[in-house]
C-alpha cells in the first residue's frame, strides 16, 4: 500500500491511496454492501455508473450466509460479486455484540448464537482474519470488542484492553495468512480500530498504543451508538490528534451528510453508513436542500426530479410525482430510484469535498454545504 496525502485544508486531509485492487482518492465514501449486495437491487455495474470507488461487506454476514469457505472456492469476493475495486470487509465484530442476544466474551474472543439459524458461532480475532483471508478483501478490519458508548469507565477501560490485545493477534495472523501458498489475496491490509466510549482519555490513550504497531490504517469505532452528535465530534477532536496522519483514517459506521463534513474538518477520510441505503428504501432521499420523503401527499403532483442539480440515473428521467407513485404501489423500482439516487449523492458530495480540500477552501464549502442543506425546514433530517 502506498499512502500519500496530496493536499491539506485546515485540519482536512486529501489522499492517494494506491492498494493491489486500484487507486482509492480520499476522503472517501465507502457503499455497504453488508452482503455481498447494495440493499435496493443495486448492481455492481450500478455502482461503476454512480461513482463508486470502495465497497463494504461485513465477516459475520458472509460467515453465516453463504459462508466464507464457499466464496473462498468461487474465488473471493471480487469475482464472486463481480467487483474490480476495492473491498474493505468489518471484521464482524460490531454484528457480534449488536445482533447476538446471548453471547459469552473470553479473552480467546466470542461464543454465540447465530441470528440466522441459532448455531453456535466463536469468533475472534484469528476466526475473524481467517474469515476475511477466505473472502480476499483490500482491507480487513481487526476484530474488536464495541461496547456501548454511555457504558461505564471500569467496563469501557477491560474491554479496550482486551481490544487491544486482539488487535496484535490479528496482526500477527494476517502476517502468517498473507504467506500461505493458497491465499487469494497475499496483499490484504490490516486496519486497526479504536475504541474508548466517550472518554476521552482513554481514547487517546488507545490511540497512541495501537498506533505503534505500525498497521495499514486506523479506525475509530464505537461512536454514532448512542452518544450525541456534540459528543462524537468532542471524541474526533480529542483523538484524531493521536493518530498517525501519514495513514487513512477511518470513522466507522459515520453518518448523515454533517456527520461526514464535520468529521472531514477534523481530519477523517474514511467513511461509511446505511443511511442512504436504508433511507433510500423508505423514500428518503437527499438533496442538495435538504432531505425529501417522498412518501408525502405534496409530491403528487410534482414533475420535478428528485434535486434538479443532480445528475444521476434516477434525477435524468423520473420525476418525484412517478417514484412516489412506485413507493405507494410497493414496486421495487422505487426503492431502487430512490437508493441510486442516494448513493450518487453521497459519493458526488464527497468528491465535491476532495475538490474544496485540493483547492484550499475546505471550511467555505463546508458552511456553505451545511446551509443549503437546511433549507427545506429539514434540520433534524440532515
Amino acid at each position: 500500500m502506498n499512502y500519500k496525502i496530496v493536499a491539506k485544508s485546515g485540519r482536512a486531509k486529501s489522499a492517494t491511496m494506491h492498494t493491489v485492487h486500484g487507486v482509492i482518492e480520499t476522503p472517501v465514501f465507502m457503499n455497504v454492501g453488508t452482503v455481498a449486495a447494495i440493499k435496493g437491487a443495486v448492481s455492481t455495474d450500478d455502482l461503476q455508473k454512480i461513482g463508486t470507488q470502495v465497497e463494504l461487506s461485513n465477516t459475520y454476514h458472509l460467515h453465516v450466509r453463504t459462508g466464507d469457505e464457499i466464496i473462498k472456492k468461487l474465488g473471493g469476493l471480487h469475482k464472486f460479486m463481480h467487483w474490480d475495486k476495492p473491498i474493505l470487509t468489518d471484521s464482524g465484530g460490531f454484528q457480534v455484540f449488536s445482533l447476538a442476544k446471548l453471547r459469552k466474551i473470553s479473552e480467546a474472543g466470542v461464543e454465540f448464537n447465530s441470528h440466522i439459524d441459532g448455531r453456535k458461532i466463536f469468533m475472534g480475532p484469528k476466526e475473524s482474519m481467517r474469515i476475511q483471508s477466505n473472502l480476499a478483501s483490500t482491507i480487513a478490519m481487526a476484530f474488536d470488542e464495541c461496547p456501548p458508548a454511555l457504558a461505564k469507565k471500569s467496563y469501557i477501560k477491560n474491554s479496550v484492553d482486551r481490544t487491544t490485545r486482539w488487535l496484535k493477534i490479528c496482526k500477527q495472523e494476517m502476517e502468517r495468512l498473507n504467506g500461505l501458498e493458497d491465499t487469494i489475496n497475499k496483499e490484504q491490509l490490516l486496519f486497526g480500530i479504536n475504541q474508548g466510549a466517550i472518554y476521552e482519555d482513554i481514547r487517546i490513550e488507545h490511540a497512541k498504543t495501537i498506533s505503534e504497531l505500525d498497521l495499514d490504517g486506523y479506525a475509530i469505532g464505537g461512536l454514532a451508538v448512542g452518544e450525541s452528535h456534540e459528543q462524537m465530534y468532542r471524541i474526533l477532536d480529542e483523538t484524531v490528534p493521536y493518530l498517525p496522519e501519514e495513514k487513512p483514517t477511518y470513522l466507522m459506521g459515520v453518518g448523515t451528510p454533517a456527520n461526514i463534513l464535520e468529521a472531514v474538518d477534523r481530519g477523517v477520510d474514511f467513511f461509511d453508513c446505511v443511511y442512504p441505503t436504508r433511507n433510500g428504501r423508505h423514500g428518503h432521499v437527499y438533496t442538495n436542500r435538504g432531505k425529501l420523503n417522498l412518501f408525502n401527499k405534496k409530491y403528487e403532483l410534482d414533475s420535478q426530479p428528485i434535486d434538479e442539480a443532480c445528475a444521476c440515473p434516477t434525477c435524468k428521467s423520473y420525476s418525484r410525482a412517478y417514484i412516489r407513485h412506485l413507493l405507494k404501489a410497493k414496486e421495487m423500482l422505487g426503492l431502487r430510484l430512490c437508493v441510486l439516487h442516494n448513493l450518487y449523492f453521497y459519493n458526488t458530495m464527497i468528491s465535491e469535498i476532495r475538490e474544496a480540500i485540493r483547492s484550499g477552501n475546505y471550511a467555505e464549502y463546508k458552511d456553505k454545504k451545511l446551509a443549503s442543506m437546511l433549507q427545506e425546514n429539514n434540520k433534524k433530517e440532515v
